[in-house]
């Protein structure tokens, strides 16, 4: 197996896969991720494994064309079956040839996610060099109807994932339209979903916290929400900007309160949690693991939960005129309202009992999108 770069600062890189069937429109939505990357961060860089079966892979060409940072192809045989094995041989290449920011994953239409899930997952432990973010799967409405009857791999493609992306939809009336989801609702699953426009889909939906891509936020001490949302498309997606303050410097975040959030939160209603913030204790992900490099007393941490999964990361940076908490939550649509209600309780963010009885603290929740 190749040997991938050791993380110089403590942090992974993230893998992100997308499925879903030839012609779904999978790598036009990967293409309309890249202007939105660099518009943020024109050093942001992405790189790409996709397997296709055959071998010739005409979409990896055009990722190159549009100035991917890397791409590494597995052709010939489904990634989920005789090229599982080359996974870590393609992450660990790109890792020492590109030194990527995060990499894509893009599956042949008859990949089974939940076996490619299982290998990146055993590949970061094995390594503790990447981290899995999120698996997308992507539905061409205008033709489901066509091989959703007849195809088990299209079941568990919408199944076994985190969000269904609703391509091509464009073109279908309201009769036919409604007529896709009543197809769709008979694969029986839970999976969020929301609909793209033109293969259009927002970074942030797709992608959890990246500091490559929110530096400016981590350090801005407004209250304004750093993310540039003039974009010009429909979102199928709200966004909550949420900022806790104390007069007390040595303020930390009540992460008991914060992990009932994290834990409860449906993931059809709630898509992203993004924070910065201080904490006394180190924190845990999901699987109750703890946080490279964490160290004793107050310091600052990095949230990234996607649909129900969360890891953390630590930061070196410490910043005494910062607030304590800064996060942003990305919901449903219509679903904003209610979460900002549960917020401004107080029920998920707070900070911690202090020493300092007489400090004050302010909690602001906004709709920023």
């Amino acid at each position: 197996m190749g040997e991938s770069v050791e993380p110089v600062d403590g942090r992974r890189i993230p893998v992100t896969i997308i499925t879903g069937f030839a012609g779904s429109g999978k790598t036009t939505l990967i293409l309309n991720l890249l202007p939105q990357l660099r518009a943020e961060n024109p050093g942001y860089k992405l790189a790409l494994i996709k397997n296709e079966i055959g071998d010739l892979n005409v979409d990896t060409q055009l990722a190159a064309a549009a100035e991917m940072t890397g791409s590494r192809e597995l052709l010939g045989d489904c990634i989920c079956c005789t090229n599982i094995g080359q996974i870590e041989d393609a992450l660990a290449t790109l890792d020492k040839e590109c030194q990527p920011d995060r990499i894509i994953i893009e599956t042949s239409g008859s990949a089974e996610p939940l076996k490619l899930v299982l290998e990146v997952n055993r590949i970061s432990k094995a390594t503790g060099r990447y981290e899995l973010d999120g698996i997308v799967s992507v539905i061409d409405a205008e033709n489901w109807g066509g091989y959703a009857n007849t195809s088990y791999t299209a079941k568990l493609q919408a199944k076994q994932t985190d969000l269904i992306v609703i391509n091509k939809w464009e073109s279908l009336d309201e009769r036919a339209f409604d007529l896709f989801l009543d197809k769709l609702g008979d694969l029986d699953v839970d999976t969020p979903q929301t609909k793209s426009d033109k293969g259009w889909i927002s970074k942030e939906l797709l992608f959890g916290f990246d500091p490559k891509m929110a530096r400016s936020w981590m350090t801005d001490h407004g209250h304004g929400h750093a993310h540039d949302h003039k974009h010009g498309h429909t979102s199928e997606m709200e966004c909550l900007s949420v900022t806790l303050t104390s007069t007390d410097p040595d303020a930390s975040v009540d992460l008991s309160k914060l992990e009932t959030l994290l834990k409860s939160a449906p993931k059809d209603e709630v898509y992203r949690i993004k924070a910065v913030l201080y904490s006394t204790t180190p924190p845990k992900a999901t699987d109750g693991a703890g946080v490279n490099g964490e160290k004793p007393g107050r310091a600052r941490y990095i949230l990234n939960w996607s649909f129900g999964r969360w890891t953390w990361s630590h930061d070196d940076i410490t910043d005494s005129g910062a607030p304590v908490v800064r996060m942003s939550i990305f919901t449903a649509q219509y679903e904003s309202n209610k979460w900002m209600k549960r917020i401004e309780s107080g029920q998920y963010v707070a900070v911690a009992h202090a020493r300092d009885d007489t400090a004050e603290s302010t909690l602001e929740v906004r709709r920023v999108q």
